[in-house]
C-alpha cells in the first residue's frame, strides 16, 4: 500500500503513528473497517484492539463481518455485549445520543481494562452535514475520530479502502436497526429481528443498498431507483416471503433508497 499512496492516506498514517496504541470501535461497515486497517498499518497488529458492540439493535451480519475483517488483519477482536437500554424502548428523538453514550462508554471501559487507548471511531467530514446527535456523546466521552481530525471524507475512505483491498470498500452504509422505525414507536427485540430478517432476505436476493422501514405491520422498502424495476419483477415472491416474517403489507418507496429518511419526521 505504500506505493502510490495519496496524500490523505499519508496524512492519516502520520496522525495515527502519534499514538502509542489504539482501540478501534469496529462495526463491520466501510468507515470503521478502513480505520482499523490503517491503524494496523500505522501501529502494528499488536498495538491495535478491535472492539465490536453486540446489542439487540445490531444486525448479526455486521458482527460476523467485523470478526472476519479483524481475523484477516490479524488484529485482536473482542465482542462487547450491550443490553437494551430501557431509555430507548420508545425510540426517542435523542435515541442516537443515548445509545452512543451507553455503547461507547462500555467500549471505553473494555479498552481501558485491556490496556488500550484512546478509543477511535470512524466519524468523518461528511458526517458533519447530517443529523448525527450521537456525535455529541462521542465528544463528551473523549472518543477520537481520526478521519475527522485529518479532514477525510467518505470518498477518501472508500479510495483508501480500495487501495488496501478491503471487502467493504464499495459497501453501502450500515446503520442501527432502530433507524428503520419512526421515533415514538415501541421497540421490541422481535421487531428488530423481523427487520433484520427482511433486509437479509432482500440482500440475499441481490439488493445491496436496501432499507426496510417499518410502520406497524407495513414494510416500506427502499432500494436504489435503478433497482426498483428488478424488485417489482420479483414483487409477488418477495412480498410472500416478507409476509412470512410477520408483515401484513409490503410497499415500495418510489423515492428510492435514502439513508436517514426517518429523520425527515
Amino acid at each position: 500500500m505504500a506505493t502510490g499512496m495519496d496524500e490523505a492516506y499519508a496524512r492519516l498514517l502520520v496522525h495515527l503513528r502519534g499514538l502509542n496504541g489504539a482501540a478501534v470501535a469496529v462495526s463491520g461497515g466501510v468507515d470503521s473497517s478502513c480505520l482499523v486497517a490503517v491503524a494496523r498499518e500505522a501501529l502494528g497488529a499488536d498495538r491495535v484492539l478491535a472492539l465490536t458492540a453486540v446489542a439487540p439493535y445490531t444486525a448479526r451480519w455486521e458482527i460476523a463481518e467485523a470478526e472476519a475483517l479483524a481475523a484477516r488483519l490479524g488484529v485482536r477482536h473482542l465482542q462487547v455485549e450491550v443490553p437494551f437500554l430501557e431509555a430507548l424502548r420508545d425510540n426517542p428523538p435523542e435515541r442516537c445520543y443515548l445509545c452512543k453514550r451507553e455503547l461507547f462508554g462500555r467500549l471505553q471501559a473494555v479498552a481501558a481494562a485491556e490496556g488500550f487507548g484512546p478509543l477511535l471511531d470512524g466519524t468523518h467530514q461528511d458526517d458533519l452535514g447530517d443529523h448525527r446527535p450521537g456525535m455529541r456523546a462521542l465528544k463528551e466521552l473523549g472518543v477520537r475520530s481520526p478521519f475527522l481530525e485529518c479532514g477525510l471524507t467518505k470518498a477518501d475512505i472508500r479510495r483508501i479502502s480500495r487501495a488496501l483491498d478491503l471487502p467493504t470498500a464499495d459497501r453501502p452504509p450500515y446503520a442501527c436497526l432502530m433507524t428503520r422505525l419512526p421515533h415514538g414507536t415501541s421497540v421490541t427485540e422481535e421487531t428488530l429481528r423481523r427487520i433484520e430478517g427482511a433486509e437479509r432476505l432482500l440482500m440475499d436476493s441481490g439488493f445491496a443498498a436496501v432499507r426496510v422501514r417499518v410502520h406497524g405491520d407495513l414494510a416500506r422498502i427502499e432500494v436504489a431507483p435503478g433497482e426498483q424495476a428488478r424488485l417489482l419483477a420479483q414483487g409477488a415472491a418477495l412480498s410472500e416471503r416478507l409476509r412470512g416474517l410477520g408483515f401484513r403489507y409490503v410497499a415500495l418507496d418510489l423515492a428510492g433508497y435514502c439513508t436517514g429518511s426517518m429523520n425527515a419526521a
